[in-house]
């Protein structure tokens, strides 16, 4: 039982994984779209984080989950704090990377992503889908 609980598990991240990448790929998209058309750092970083946000709310729900329960509105607010959380963060670590630390841009954005995605992860699997068999079993 507890091998097919790790393996459950690794499917989960992997779904995770993927789902992030695409994540990535619309948020990098975005952000160099605007930034390349003039749009200041920090306005492409929040719309950019958005577009990936909402393709990370379907996918992650649908597939990384698989939550099959309707949509409600505490889970919503839920996936919203969570993301705010690693916007927030993303947001903060790519202008302190950028202004003080001296990173380039295309390396600082890097970096704050994956911070993002680390805090996304945790909140994702543990507080917003919420996976029924882990309820039971606490």
């Amino acid at each position: 039982m507890q091998m097919q609980a790790i393996k459950e598990q690794t499917k989960t991240v992997l779904r995770f994984c993927i789902v992030g990448a695409g994540n990535t790929f619309i948020d990098f998209g975005v952000f160099f779209l605007l930034a390349t058309a003039g749009a200041p750092y920090l306005l492409a970083q929040a719309v950019s984080y958005m577009a990936g946000m909402a393709n990370s709310y379907i996918w992650n729900r649908i597939w990384t989950f698989q939550v099959k329960k309707k949509v409600n509105r505490q889970e919503m607010l839920r996936f919203i704090t969570i993301n705010a959380a690693a916007a927030g963060a993303a947001f903060f670590l790519l202008y302190l990377l950028k202004e003080t630390g001296h990173v380039p841009l295309f390396l600082g954005k890097i970096m704050a992503t994956l911070g993002g995605m680390a805090i996304t992860f945790i909140g994702s699997r543990l507080w917003v889908f919420q996976n029924p068999m882990d309820q039971k079993e606490a």
